[in-house]
């Protein structure tokens, strides 16, 4: 059982830096990668947008640096230590 949470945590992990990745990429609403992005959206949000909403972003200029998904896959990393062990799963 473990085992599984430890797989489905990295799952989660790797679903959060694939949002954050697909954030920097202009996408038309045509393109089928749109799809993936949604997706991710969709699964992340739910721990991602009340982090958003408690952690104020980080003003850089005219320009604003969203904290939640860093907060959130450093979360994850201590929570997947704990659970998992320092072997990782």
């Amino acid at each position: 059982m473990t085992g599984l949470l430890c797989s489905l945590l990295l799952l989660y992990i790797i679903a959060v830096f694939a949002r954050v990745m697909f954030s920097w990429i202009p996408l038309s609403p045509e393109s089928p990668v749109t799809v993936v992005r949604t997706w991710l959206v969709r699964i992340t949000e739910p721990i991602m947008g009340p982090l958003r909403r408690a952690l104020p972003a980080v003003r850089l200029g005219r320009m604003a640096l969203d904290l939640s998904p860093i907060v959130l896959l450093i979360g994850l990393q201590v929570f997947r230590a704990v659970i998992c062990g320092s072997s990782g799963g």
